[in-house]
């Protein structure tokens, strides 16, 4: 198999994690390759996923895209353990990840952000961190599964282009939780690097939390 890579996509790491946790990173062959929503469609990545979005993984019989479902495939005979709640935290992750990556895209543009949207970004962002915060401990005391992967790839992408936004100092049960998972050797492999070296300055400042009301 063949996968569409980058060691920056949070959504390819989720892919890693799951060979990594399943022992079949010796099975795919990583082509390196870079996507973005404000760049031309990359003509690799469009020859075989119309979307034009990694991950894609290429298999003998068909070429599959969204990480959801590639780690599905490559999870079918249910190694990791899968349940509605891991759909949920999959779900809930993922649509956090996209909203840090559309958040960043936004700053980027050339006129300025529209910030009736980044602030929706941000209550958004808020509202995702504090129900996973308070889920911790089922989360904790559920089997490693898709669900935990998802979340895991959130939060290395708000370490990763986020960094200053200081995360942990307001939800400290689920930051609790991601210094556990942060020791599992699959996640060690797969930790985001940033090879093209294109900073966070975009960033820097964007993200705030408050305290919590006692």
């Amino acid at each position: 198999m063949k996968l569409h890579w980058s060691p920056r996509s949070p959504f390819v790491r989720k892919v890693m994690i799951t060979l990594h946790e399943l022992g079949r990173v010796d099975e795919v062959t990583l082509m390196r390759n870079t996507v973005a929503s404000h760049l031309p469609p990359n003509p690799a990545v469009l020859a075989d996923n119309p979307l034009g979005k990694i991950p894609a993984l290429v298999t003998d019989t068909t070429v599959l895209f969204d990480s959801r479902v590639i780690c599905a495939f490559l999870n079918r005979d249910g190694a990791l353990p899968d349940s509605i709640d891991a759909q949920r935290w999959q779900a809930l992750a993922d649509g956090g990840t996209d909203i840090l990556l559309a958040w960043r895209t936004e700053l980027a543009r050339p006129q300025g952000q529209w910030t009736a949207i980044t602030d929706s970004y941000g209550a958004k962002l808020r509202a995702v961190l504090s129900v996973l915060n308070a889920e911790a401990d089922r989360l904790h005391a559920t089997p490693f599964g898709p669900g935990h992967v998802a979340i895991i790839c959130f939060l290395g992408q708000l370490d990763f282009r986020w960094g200053d936004s200081a995360w942990r100092d307001h939800f400290p049960q689920l930051a609790a939780l991601d210094s556990v998972w942060a020791i599992r050797a699959s996640v060690r492999a797969t930790a985001i690097v940033n090879d093209n070296d294109d900073g966070n300055d975009l960033t820097a400042g964007e993200l705030r939390f408050e305290k919590e009301t006692p």
